[in-house]
Parts: structure tokens; sequence; C-alpha cells
């Protein structure tokens, strides 16, 4: 059998890589190189113990706040198009404590086994850097660390046993914290990687194993009907195939239209920086400026903020200044680049519940899609391609499945 993945990211190559091992015939279709925009322009983080769905109780008066400021955390570019007001409202009305309850219980279940399976990746001779020092959340704000506390229950319950640490013990676990910083919580089993090196070492793995990549072919049309996908074509070049995946990450939403059952993806723009290495001993979540330390070979990427507005990755000097300035408080010798350094932007893929889609599109019968996993597309992407190769391959519909229905806001219009 053939199975046609329309999308390039970590979530598309991961999905090819998992059918490809089974034995299936795979080609998967990129509007441009593999591995770029999201999948590369983030932290690397494997973090299960940190996969909370966005919207959340408090979000909606700090997004309020946020947006006369265009150096916050997030960003909401105005607009007045209906299909930007509903996924909004929509987002709004998940920003309660039940919600997002219900939708990290799913992320925690979901990313089971995720770091593991990274480590049976490198097994199969996919190459890239991993580290296994665990993370650091750090907070300034004694009230921020109280509200994580509250879902920590959720994280124990999944065997990933944080440590909350105040005061000095928080700069025993990671001494170059400052003396202001109030407290953290540390995720012992958390590891962080190169994804650039994973986009890379997936790509090379898949070659190996025999799948079609068609890079720079962007999907334009969809042969289809109620029941089956025929075709999809880009341009001159169609694509056949038994069953089709769209994972095509914060452009599905535009994609998905074209087979038939349009869904509410939007692209929330992160945006990350490297410079010279810094000397911690693991990752650090900078809690309260939601930006994101990531010590790598040679270098310190720093990741963060969240902007919605287009389909777009124009760099915002304004918001990558804001991300350089972050650790000045949180670090006790932090001193920012003197030259601005060169910034890359990537659109994540969001939803209004913060929640991936996962399984079969509408009623067609052989085609499915998997995107929406905003900023966790690397933690939950072994997790998903395991769960969607099952419904694929032997049409076993994980029970990990059900919270991330494609159906769920089939009422609405977008």
């Amino acid at each position: 059998m053939h199975t046609v993945i329309v999308g390039g990211g970590v979530i598309g190559l991961t999905t090819a890589y998992h059918l490809a091992r089974e034995g299936e015939t795979v080609t998967l279709v990129n509007a441009r190189a593999t591995g770029l925009g999201a999948s590369d322009v983030n932290a690397g983080w494997v973090i299960p113990a940190e996969s909370a769905p966005v919207p959340g109780p408090g979000l909606v008066l700090k997004s309020m706040k946020w947006m006369l400021h265009r150096d916050s955390p997030l960003y909401i570019r105005p607009s007045l198009r209906p299909e930007f007001l509903r996924f909004m409202l929509g987002m709004w009305r998940h920003c309660n404590a039940a919600d997002q309850r219900l939708g990290f219980e799913g992320q925690l279940r979901l990313a089971q086994g995720s770091i593991e399976t990274f480590d049976d990746y490198q097994a199969d001779g996919i190459d890239f850097e991993m580290h296994t020092d665990g993370q650091v959340m750090a907070f300034m704000e004694k009230v921020n660390l109280e509200h994580h506390l509250e879902i920590l229950d959720l994280v124990r319950q999944f065997d990933l046993e944080p440590q909350v640490l105040i005061g000095d013990d928080v700069r025993v676990r990671e001494p170059k914290l400052a003396d202001r910083v109030y407290g953290g919580i540390y995720h012992p089993h958390e590891r962080h990687l190169d994804p650039g090196a994973l986009m890379r070492g997936l790509h090379k793995r898949l070659v190996e194993m025999g799948v079609q990549i068609e890079e720079q072919v962007v999907i334009d049309a969809v042969d289809h009907d109620d029941r089956r996908v025929r075709t999809v074509r880009g341009g001159d070049q169609v694509f056949s195939g038994d069953r089709f995946v769209l994972a095509a990450g914060a452009w599905a939403g535009q994609l998905s239209a074209l087979f038939g059952h349009p869904l509410p993806v939007r692209p929330g723009k992160g945006y990350c920086v490297d410079l010279a290495p810094y000397g911690l001993r693991q990752a650090v979540n900078l809690a309260d400026a939601k930006v994101a330390v990531t010590p790598l070979a040679g270098r310190l990427r720093l990741s963060g903020t969240m902007e919605f507005g287009g389909l777009d990755e124009d760099i915002n000097p304004v918001r990558v200044a804001a991300i350089l300035r972050a650790p000045t408080a949180y670090f006790r010798d932090w001193e920012p680049p003197t030259e601005p350094p060169q910034a890359q932007a990537g659109c994540r893929p969001m939803t209004p519940d913060g929640k991936p889609f996962i399984g079969r599109l509408g009623t067609c019968e052989n085609a499915y899609v998997s995107a929406g996993h905003g900023m966790m597309g690397v933690t939950l992407a072994p997790g998903t391609a395991s769960a969607l190769t099952e419904l694929i391959l032997r049409d076993r519909l994980s029970p990990d499945l059900n919270t991330f229905s494609p159906n769920r806001f089939s009422k609405d219009k977008h």
C-alpha cells in the first residue's frame, strides 16, 4: 500500500519514518525543503511535563494586557477578519482549568514513551545531538510558580517526578540563576536536542529507507469526494496513493479546505536566536518571560514569544530584542550581545483549544490529518506518529487519540 504525506516538518517526517519502518510505501511532498520553519525554529525540548495546552486560566486577562505591548510574550496582531475573530474567541473560551487539565492529560498520555523513542531513532542510525540533563523552570514571581503547582499532580501520575525548588535550592541545581529568582521546578527526565539536526537526520534516514521525498511542491488541488481522496496536485505534478496524510503544520488550516474539511489551524509565530555558549547545566525555562534557553554543542539557543497574525516568517526586531533581554533578570552574569544576532522565525500550528488534530479527516475513508501541535511538535511527534501508523495500517484507533479528534469542531464554520 502507498501513503502520500503532505508536509515535511517534524510531524510529517516522523510519520513517514514510522510508516516506512512497517513496510509501507511512502511519498512525502513538501512546499519547500523539509525540516524548515517551526520544526527547526524551536527550543528542541522533549518535555512531556510541560505539555499543557496554551489556553489556560488567566490567559484572557493577560492577553488583553499584552496586546498593548509589541514586545510582550504574547502579541495578537489586530484583525477584523471573521475567521481570525472566531479562532481567538474559541481560544479564549478554552482558557479555563477544566479544559486545560483535560488537554494536558491527553498530551501526557500521547507523549508516553517519546523520550525512549528518540533513543530508538538514534539506535536506528538517525544522527542528531541530544542531551539528558533534565530541565529547570525558573520563576521570578511566587504566584507564577504556585500556579504551576496546581497541575503537578498530573505530572506525577505519569512518573515524571518533578522537584519543587525554592530559594537557594534552585541555584544549587543551576548555579547561573540569580539571587532574585524565587524558585523553580526541576524535571529530571526531560531532554533537549538540536531540532535542525533531527530534521536532517530523519530526512537522510527516509531516503535510505526508500521514501520518495518531493520538495518545492505546493499542493494546490485535491481530487476527492465525500468518501475518498484520489490524488493531490501541485502545479503539474500529481500524486496518487491509497492513503493520504495532511501534516502541513501551520499551513494545514488552508490545505484542509482543499480536502473538503477545513480545520481551525492558525499560525502562532515564534523566534529563536543562537548565541555563544553560556555554561548552563541543563535547559532552562524563563517561565515568567516565556523564553526557552537551550544549551547545545557550541552555542546557546534562545527561543520564545507567540505572535498571532498571518502566515509569514518576517522578523520583528522588537520581539527579538525582548527575547535577548529576558535572561538579564534570571542569570547572574548575563550580557546581551552587542551586535544583534541573526534571528529566525517559524509559524507554529495553533488550534483554539491548544490540542492537535490527529485522526481520520472528516468522512474520507483514506484521508488523515496530523496537525496543530502548537509548541509541542518535537515532544509529541513520536507518540503521534506511532498512534497514526496504527490507525492507517491496522485501522486501530488508540484511546490516546480520542481527545484529538479532527471532528471536534465540525459544527463550526471556519
